[in-house]
């Protein structure tokens, strides 16, 4: 059996604003397996990002539980939060917050600085297929260019999860897909247990396990026994 990587039991995130009571999410849960490509769909306001934040550690449960290989994320402390973030959790945003003074290859650099065992920039840069664009700046790249070099940036510093919202959001089809190869080329070389939150229902094909997401429950799930390459996805 593959080996849970995260596992969460009857989440629920309630946001409170003055005496608004909002029910972000209510009572999910899942189990994401090591190595293992999963995409969450579902309509914006249905879970999926407050679900995303919570398994990085960027947000807290207001109850339930979940665990991250066998430790309770619920339990932590600000700053043991923050060492998960640094030292396990690669994040790649719809938008994606590069450095403009700084060219590709510096932009990756900033991570590898930090983490435990990084791996060189270079070829961090190598591995999203923009190896001959390290000294090339922001501004001197396409949008795919930057989001790819925005993946490089997060699994740098060798996450064990790559948790991505909206990846492909700002993005063309064309150019959307060499995002998807970057994801899945990770993935699969890397071994890097990696979650995906998208709008575009297409892009479940090449996952191994799809949750739908619904008014902060989860309305379905299944599995792909033969996931797709992002070439074979139509959008």
């Amino acid at each position: 059996m593959p080996t849970p990587v995260f596992i969460a039991e009857n989440t629920a995130k309630t946001y409170r604003t003055n005496e608004v009571e909002v029910h972000a999410l209510r009572g999910v849960s899942m189990t994401f397996f090591q190595g293992e490509m999963v995409v969450l769909l579902g309509p914006s306001g249905s879970g999926k990002s407050t679900f995303l934040n919570i398994l990085g550690g960027l947000d807290n449960a207001t109850s339930g539980t979940v665990s991250f290989m066998g430790k309770n994320l619920t339990d932590f402390s600000e700053s043991e939060l923050t060492r998960y973030r640094r030292d396990y959790v690669g994040f790649v945003f719809q938008f994606y917050n590069l450095i403009p003074s700084l060219n590709a290859w510096e932009n990756v650099a900033l991570t590898t600085e930090i983490a435990k065992s990084p791996m060189d920039p270079q070829e961090a840069l190598e591995l999203v297929g923009l190896g001959k664009r390290s000294s090339h700046f922001p501004a001197e790249m396409s949008g795919g260019e930057q989001q790819r070099v925005a993946i490089a940036r997060a699994i740098a510093k060798r996450p064990e999860v790559l948790l991505c919202d909206e990846p492909t959001g700002a993005l063309d089809t064309k150019t959307g897909t060499l995002v998807l190869e970057a994801l899945q080329r990770i993935n699969l070389e890397l071994g890097t247990t990696t979650a995906i939150i998208t709008h575009n229902t297409a892009i479940q094909q090449m996952a191994n396990r799809v949750y739908v997401f619904k008014d902060g429950t989860i309305e379905s799930t299944h599995e792909n026994e033969t996931p797709k390459q992002p070439s074979e996805v139509a959008w």
